[in-house]
C-alpha cells in the first residue's frame, strides 16, 4: 500500500460519486462494482484504469481482502424508497446482504454506505437496525446519520442515510502499525470529528476546502494530466433557493455532479442518463465523510 493516501474501493458507486469525492481527497481508487451499463460506461470513461466488476452477486472480493483501506456503497435505495412499492426485503434489489459479503471478504478498515431517508421507517425500521447490527457483528463501530444534500448548501433537501463505520483492525494497521496518513500538499482538511458530524453540521460550500485544485490522474496512454472539470463546484452559484425545499431537479449541476459526468450522453442514454442522477450521490457530503475519516486517522 502507498503511504500518504488513502485506498478506496467502491461497490455500488452512486455513478461515480464516492469515486469522485476519493479523487478529490487524492486518494486512490482501485475498483468499482456496477451492473448499470451506462453506469459502467461513466465509470469507465472517468476511472479506465480502476478494476471494474459487473455483477456484485457474481463477484469473489476475497483478491482485495486487507488492501483496501474505505470501502463505499450506496447499496440499491429502490425497495425502501417512498417512491417505489417499497417490497423491502422481498424486492430483487435488496443487496444489502451482497454488500455485507464483500465486506467480509475485503475486511476494509472503513465502510461508508448511503441508501434513502425511507430505509429508517420501512417495517419500523427493520432493514436500518440490520445494517449496524450486521456491522457490529463484524467488528464495527457503526455510527449512522441523516445528511441532506442543502447541508452542503445545495438547493434541496435529498435526506440521505449514511452509515460511517469503523474496525480498528483491519485495514491501515497491515503495515506493521507504520502506515501514514498525512494531507496532500497545499490542500486543507475539515476540522470535524468523526463523532460530531450532525445531521446539519456537514460544512457547506462556501468554504475555501471544497474550492480544490487541479488534481492528476492516469490516463489510459499512461500520461498525467490536470482535470480541473473534477474540482468541486460550489452550490451557491445556483439560484433557484426561491423555492426552497425542492426535490432535486434533473440537473447535474444541482446534484453536485460536474456537468462532464454526463457529458458521454448519447441521445439513446438519455433515459438511463436521468435516472443516474436520481440514483446518484451527491459527492460533497460524501467528501465531507472522507474529510472527518482522513481527520480521525492524523490524530
Amino acid at each position: 500500500m502507498q503511504q500518504n493516501k488513502f485506498i478506496h474501493g467502491s461497490l455500488f458507486s452512486g455513478i461515480g460519486g464516492f469515486d469522485l469525492a476519493a479523487e478529490w481527497m487524492g486518494w486512490e481508487n482501485i475498483f468499482h462494482c456496477e451492473w448499470n451499463p451506462f453506469g459502467q460506461k461513466v465509470l469507465n470513461h472517468y476511472w479506465p484504469n480502476v478494476k471494474s466488476y459487473h455483477d456484485i452477486t457474481k463477484t469473489d472480493f476475497t483478491i482485495h481482502r486487507g488492501t483496501i483501506d474505505i470501502l463505499t456503497g450506496g447499496f440499491p435505495c429502490q425497495p425502501y424508497s417512498l417512491a417505489g412499492k417499497r417490497k423491502g426485503k422481498e424486492d430483487e434489489r435488496h443487496l444489502w446482504p451482497e454488500m455485507l459479503r464483500a465486506i467480509r471478504e475485503i475486511q476494509p478498515r472503513w465502510v461508508v454506505g448511503e441508501n434513502v431517508f425511507g430505509l429508517i421507517n420501512w417495517s419500523n425500521g427493520l432493514v436500518f437496525h440490520e445494517v449496524q447490527t450486521d456491522l457490529e457483528a463484524e467488528g464495527y463501530e457503526v455510527f449512522p446519520y441523516v445528511l441532506p444534500a442543502c447541508s452542503v448548501n445545495a438547493p434541496h433537501r435529498r435526506d440521505r442515510v449514511w452509515f460511517v463505520a469503523y474496525s480498528d483492525g483491519n485495514g491501515l494497521k497491515r503495515s506493521n502499525g507504520k502506515h501514514e496518513v498525512k494531507p496532500s500538499e497545499g490542500s486543507e482538511y475539515a476540522q470535524c470529528d468523526i463523532e460530531s458530524v450532525g445531521e446539519w453540521d456537514a460544512a457547506n460550500t462556501y468554504s475555501k476546502g471544497l474550492e480544490g485544485g487541479a488534481i492528476t490522474r492516469n490516463t489510459k496512454n499512461g500520461k498525467r494530466e490536470n482535470y480541473k472539470s473534477f474540482e468541486p463546484r460550489p452550490f451557491y452559484k445556483c439560484s433557484n433557493w426561491q423555492n426552497f425545499p425542492t426535490q432535486s431537479p434533473i440537473c447535474g449541476r444541482d446534484d453536485g455532479l460536474p456537468i462532464e459526468l454526463d457529458g458521454i450522453t448519447f441521445s439513446k442514454w438519455r433515459n438511463e442518463s436521468i435516472k443516474a442522477f436520481g440514483n446518484a450521490i451527491v459527492p460533497q457530503v460524501a467528501l465531507q465523510i472522507f474529510k472527518s475519516i482522513q481527520e480521525y486517522e492524523l490524530r
